[in-house]
């Protein structure tokens, strides 16, 4: 009977110490292998890159429309861009300019 107990009792030491155990390989786990794991790692990486390329691309967009809206400003507007705009968006011309089609 005392054998009983005492089996009985170290069962369920056990019993607790292995679900500690278990639930603590599955935290690791899933730190290993989860979607922000180590393993993920990786792949954020080339993410981050790719972002960076993007973003130094539009960065330089972003400058030469910075660029060109200087250029247009309303007080100081750079005459040749300007008549190139008016040329290009409303087709106008001098009359003694003579237009050669590209195409």
């Amino acid at each position: 009977m005392q054998r009983k107990r005492h089996v009985k009792s170290t069962l369920r030491s056990s019993l607790g110490s292995g679900l500690a155990m278990l639930a603590l390989l599955a935290i690791a786990a899933y730190a290993m292998v989860g979607p922000t794991g180590v393993l993920a790692w990786g792949e954020y990486q080339k993410q981050l890159q790719e972002r960076q390329q993007e973003l130094a691309v539009l960065e330089e967009r972003e400058h030469a429309l910075a660029n060109r809206i200087r250029l247009l400003a309303p007080g100081n507007a750079d005459p040749d861009l300007a008549g190139e705009l008016i040329r290009k968006e409303l087709n106008v011309v001098h009359p003694d300019e003579i237009i050669i089609p590209l195409k």
